[in-house]
């Protein structure tokens, strides 16, 4: 029969009193929560937020899409910017770089530009 094996000794200038490593040990378990938390909040759905341009916003992709065709000459992504009273750079945003979206009275204007556009009638 073979004797059992007994750990490692460790060297008396690594050895600490238990109360240390339990403290070490809830401070390691504290950090890691903390750590998980902003992780847990962001893919947590709120309610009443703004929803980004993306994957879940299909109807505003198909409208930007459909405005970007509309705007053929030069200077007219300023005019509807104009009229929108949104500054080129927000329009650029909003159209062709999906960073943001417009609020609900730009978007229906967006639609009665688009519907105007459509018939050949300019509103810029």
């Amino acid at each position: 029969m073979s004797s059992p094996q007994l750990p490692p000794a460790w060297p008396v200038q690594l050895s600490f009193p238990a109360e240390l490593s339990f403290i070490i040990a809830e401070a390691a378990a504290d950090s890691i929560r903390r750590a998980l938390k902003p992780v847990r909040a962001a893919r947590r759905p709120r309610r009443g937020s703004t929803l980004r341009p993306g994957v879940q916003t299909p109807l505003w992709n198909a409208l930007a899409a459909a405005v970007r065709a509309r705007l053929t000459r030069y200077g007219e992504p300023a005019k509807l910017a104009r009229l929108l009273g949104l500054p080129r750079q927000r329009m650029h945003e909003l159209l062709n770089a999906r960073t943001h979206q417009p609020d609900a009275e730009r978007t229906l204007l967006l639609l009665i530009w688009l519907q105007a556009r459509t018939e050949g009638r300019d509103l810029g």
